[in-house]
């Protein structure tokens, strides 16, 4: 890769890490995962709110952990905000490294795949209601 390409890949890395889209929470999140790197303490948690059809409405992270880490997990919620279900699970380890740009060691890459690895399950993780039975079970 040239010189000048790697700092364009840089550049970006740094700016998802800095100015992170949709870092915070859903407000009204109905599928969530988070997941850790025991090896580097990195953590992230992504938050869905899908639709009947699917779609990602909503889609938020939080994490803590390296530039790495953090950044990868902002490119994948902006990559997939407003998409289908079916998008992110077709959506590739390889097309994760590839999306992220920068060249990577091997342990370096597991830094940029665990938001993809939270994303991955959070389609399959639907999240409990807190306040789902106050109301019809209370008529006594």
């Amino acid at each position: 890769m040239a010189p000048d390409e790697e700092e364009i890949y840089q550049e970006h890395v740094l700016d998802h890490y800095e100015d992170p889209y949709h870092r915070g929470h859903a407000t009204h999140c109905t599928h969530a995962h988070e997941d850790d790197n025991p090896l580097c303490g990195d953590t992230v948690s992504i938050e869905l709110n899908i639709d009947g059809q699917g779609r990602l409405q909503e889609a938020w992270f939080e994490g803590d952990g390296c530039c790495i880490s953090q950044a990868s997990a902002s490119m994948l919620i902006e990559r997939f905000d407003g998409k289908m279900v079916d998008e992110v699970r077709r959506f590739t380890a390889e097309d994760m490294l590839e999306l992220f740009g920068a060249k990577l060691t091997p342990n370096r890459q597991k830094c940029c795949l665990l938001p993809w690895r939270v994303l991955q399950a959070a389609v399959f993780s639907p999240v409990e209601k807190a306040d789902g039975d106050s109301g019809e079970e209370s008529q006594s």
